[in-house]
């Protein structure tokens, strides 16, 4: 008992609780909110093209009687208008969107005439409300003309205590001359102004003949036209969104190059020009591209200009098309043509709009010729009884002077002679001058007037012909008292902008270092001579440490039969002490995938083969033209591979009559005609090198150059000197000739070869050895022509094994110590070598 006593005392004092799913509470709720937000808040009308908070500022300045002939008053006062009657939302919402209706760059037909600080196309806000006074623009007198004859619906305010329109008269079509920007739940609009005279024009071409196609249509509404002018491209692209709501077109700035400066006098819609200024500075700061000496903004009262000044030996067409790219002087515009139509959002296309106008403006003139017919009728029957009084003049002043009061006269007057409540009203209030004979016959002008307006009045209620010239005449009317010449160019077009990147880049000298373990970089010349040493990884080495042109490509060869493609200017811009980016960081590699050779090429249209072999016995020579690619993020097929096989060798050749020289691991070797391998694409696989076991792999394969010896590196730290005219000549896939005497304990395997040729003998140039632990340098001269068997040995075991193949030549420095303080002949290691001009 005790326990109902208290549920019931909780029942009373606490609010009903409903039992309900979460998720249907919430989607219901959802579901009003966005209900509201749609045809409430974000979205504009058909009709009139306004949004709530602009039809209610618009209507509360009417209401206060701001026309655009009567002085301005403080913008507050207006704000708190809006705010106390029509909507009780926050005042910054409201001043805001009052500002944005009287900045000449954000719309075609300015609706709100403010005097003081509005804000600029630089992104600056207004001043505040306290400050800035503000009145009706003529223009928009038209949108709320008429409204007091009950023209539009008008419901209760938020509290009862006001009447507001549900939707203004709009003698003209505003959506599509100012256009409308706005999202809400599901939705969003984004409809672009157009010109005021091509709207009105075509909306009369729909009045005459409602079947009139998109073709003549477009023959009168040539596209948006921007407040802020500019250029717009796409003739099909506006079709499209005439026709179906939705489109995407071009807006380019105006602007022109005099005397080597880009001069910009307009800009697309709603782009801030600060911003854009500070943008291009910053690509002149940075040198995204070269040649831009200064950028100043000009804009005064007299219209916009930005000056871009260009370097005397920059080419100024080509910035241009740079900044067109990668600024906001040309930016896409997507039309998305989303209003409210009949309590809906509706994505319409201009005809639909046009209707929907069209049909609303029909019932704005048939209730005002109501409301007119109503009011001339009533006047009609008053000035009828007021006539019919004249005649019994001298009676009906007898009876008003013997009457008791008004009530008696009135009811009096109706009894004798017939008069209505109206007339007996309008009787007995009538001033004496009124009895005059001058009166009379304004009177019975009045009442010819007045029958003339019933007649006109009922035939536009009952002849839709009638109608439609009703609505026609005033826009023809309306168009008479403004003029509105068309701001932006129509170009039939999208022009496409195409950029070679590499004109882009100014062309300097750097150095370039690529290291056995993948790091790579870019320095100047002058931080190169500054630093002793370069930070290296423990063991690495550089593969590639050379000086070249900005305008180089570097093509990185992997073991897996892929490359990688970088131009020079692309590689990371790094100080030479500093280590570098890994070539992961660029591009990414398989996780046993390893760099085996770089090229650096300077032209791709040189005639240079490849020529590569793997190590399942395959050859295959491409040409170097292949290789080049204008994309490049990831890496690229350079060779087909069978399954288990790699590549162990890649050599440039600059003509395919020579012959090459291919060698096994456990020094078989073959010499043949280049010609014999077939020239094929990059994806191609190779061909059959020469006739060799199973077991046995192919170590290398280099062309041969004439009158070269052949220099044979292997495992065992030994370098062998030999005449290539000691190997026979023979037909590929033959049997090959051993290179020196096989070991079968412990046997020297072939790391590389190379060409060796009487001026670099002489000229004693160095040849780098690059090992696992780093790398040695010997002079080619200690390299005689071989007496014994497997050559000499130049690195000591402790120095390292081979993980790279890699031959390519520089010049030897004195830092080289001679031969006798290498190793002795005796002495075993496994190397790789690298020879350098």
């Amino acid at each position: 008992m005790a326990r109902k006593k208290v549920l019931e005392q909780i029942d009373s004092y606490v609010e009903k609780i409903i039992t309900e799913n979460l998720e249907d509470i919430v989607g219901e709720r959802f579901g009003r909110y966005s209900k509201y937000i749609i045809q409430d808040r974000a979205l504009p009308d058909v009709r009139d093209g306004l949004k709530p908070v602009q039809r209610r500022i618009l209507f509360s300045m009417y209401k206060l009687g701001m026309f655009s002939d009567k002085p301005y008053k403080k913008s507050a006062r207006i704000v708190g208008d809006v705010i106390g009657k029509y909507h009780p939302h926050g005042d910054t919402s409201v001043y805001d969107a009052m500002v944005r209706l009287s900045q000449p760059w954000k719309v075609r037909c300015l609706l709100i005439d403010m005097h003081g600080n509005n804000g600029s196309i630089d992104g600056d806000s207004a001043a505040a409300m306290r400050y800035t006074e503000a009145r009706m623009s003529k223009i928009s007198e038209y949108l709320l003309k008429d409204i007091d004859k009950r023209t539009v619906d008008f419901v209760p305010n938020f509290d009862d205590e006001e009447y507001e329109p549900t939707v203004l008269p709009a003698r003209y079509p505003n959506l599509l001359v100012n256009g409308a920007t706005g999202i809400s739940a599901g939705y969003a609009t984004e409809i672009p102004p157009h010109n005021l005279r091509e709207v009105i024009k075509a909306v009369i071409l729909k009045i005459d003949d409602p079947t009139t196609s998109m073709d003549q249509i477009l023959k009168v509404v040539k596209g948006p036209d921007f407040p802020t002018g500019g250029i717009v491209q796409g003739k099909d692209e506006i079709r499209k969104a005439f026709e179906t709501g939705r489109g995407k077109i071009l807006i380019r700035s105006k602007l022109e190059i005099i005397d080597h400066s880009i001069i910009v006098t307009e800009l697309p819609y709603e782009v801030n020009k600060a911003n854009l200024v500070r943008k291009i500075d910053d690509i002149r700061i940075s040198k995204q591209i070269e040649g831009i000496q200064e950028v100043r903004d000009e804009s005064d009262r007299e219209g916009l200009r930005i000056a871009i000044d260009i370097k005397k030996e920059a080419n100024p067409e080509l910035i241009l098309n740079f900044l067109l790219k990668k600024t906001d002087l040309q930016r896409n515009y997507n039309y998305n043509m989303v209003a409210i139509n009949n309590k809906r959002p509706v994505l319409m296309g201009i005809l639909e709009i046009i209707d929907a106008y069209i049909l609303h403006q029909k019932e704005v003139t048939t209730n005002r010729s109501n409301f007119e017919l109503t009011k001339a009728q009533k006047r009609l029957h008053i000035v009828d009884g007021i006539i019919k009084m004249m005649d019994v003049l001298d009676e009906v002043i007898h009876i008003i002077r013997s009457s008791s009061n008004k009530r008696d006269a009135k009811d009096r007057l109706m009894e004798a002679y017939s008069f209505s409540e109206e007339q007996a009203e309008a009787i007995v209030t009538l001033q004496l001058y009124r009895l005059s004979s001058t009166d009379i016959l304004a009177l019975e002008k009045e009442k010819k007037d007045l029958n003339k307006l019933i007649d006109a009045l009922t035939k536009v209620l009952h002849n839709e012909g009638a109608l439609q010239k009703v609505i026609k005449d005033e826009l023809e009317d309306f168009l008479k008292s403004f003029k509105a010449p068309r701001l932006t160019v129509i170009e039939e077009e999208i022009e496409k902008i195409t950029i070679n990147e590499e004109d882009l880049i100014t062309e300097e000298q750097v150095m370039v270092g690529v290291t056995k373990e993948g790091y790579i970089k870019r320095s100047s010349i002058r931080s190169y001579r500054a630093t002793n040493d370069a930070n290296l990884k423990e063991f690495d080495t550089f593969m590639v440490e050379k000086e070249l042109s900005t305008l180089d490509t570097l093509l990185i060869f992997t073991n897996q039969g892929n490359y990688i493609f970088i131009p020079v200017y692309k590689v990371p811009d790094y100080k030479w002490k500093d280590l570098g980016t890994h070539i992961n960081n660029i591009v990414q590699l398989d996780l046993d995938e390893r760099i085996i050779k770089v090229l650096d090429i300077q032209d791709f249209s040189k005639e240079q083969y490849l020529l590569f072999a793997t190590r399942n016995n395959l050859v295959k020579i491409s040409k170097l033209s292949d290789f080049l690619v204008s994309r490049f993020s990831k890496t690229i097929k350079a060779i087909g591979l069978n399954k288990g096989d790699s590549v162990v060798s890649i050599t440039v050749t600059n003509s395919l009559e020579k012959e090459v020289m291919v060698a096994t691991e456990n020094g078989l070797a073959i010499r043949f005609d280049l010609m014999e391998i077939p020239l094929t694409q990059n994806t191609a696989k190779g061909v059959k090198a020469m006739n060799i076991a199973k077991n046995q792999k192919l170590a290398y394969a280099v062309a041969l150059e004439d009158n070269n010896d052949l220099l044979v590196l292997t495992n065992r730290g030994t370098i062998k000197r030999v005449n290539i005219l000691s190997i026979p000549k023979k037909k590929r896939a033959n049997r090959g000739t051993h290179l020196y005497k096989e070991v079968k304990s412990n046997p020297y395997l072939v790391v590389a070869l190379e060409n060796l040729n009487a001026t670099q003998y002489k000229n004693k140039v160095g040849i780098k050895i690059i090992t696992s632990k780093g790398e040695k340098i010997i002079s080619a001269f200690d390299i005689k022509t071989d007496t014994t068997e497997n050559g000499k040995s130049f690195i000591k075991k402790k120095e390292g094994i081979p993980e790279f193949i890699q031959i390519e030549k520089i010049e030897l420095d004195d830092t080289i110590p001679p031969l006798s303080e290498y190793v002795k002949e005796d002495e075993e290691t496994e190397v790789q070598t690298t020879l350098f001009d």
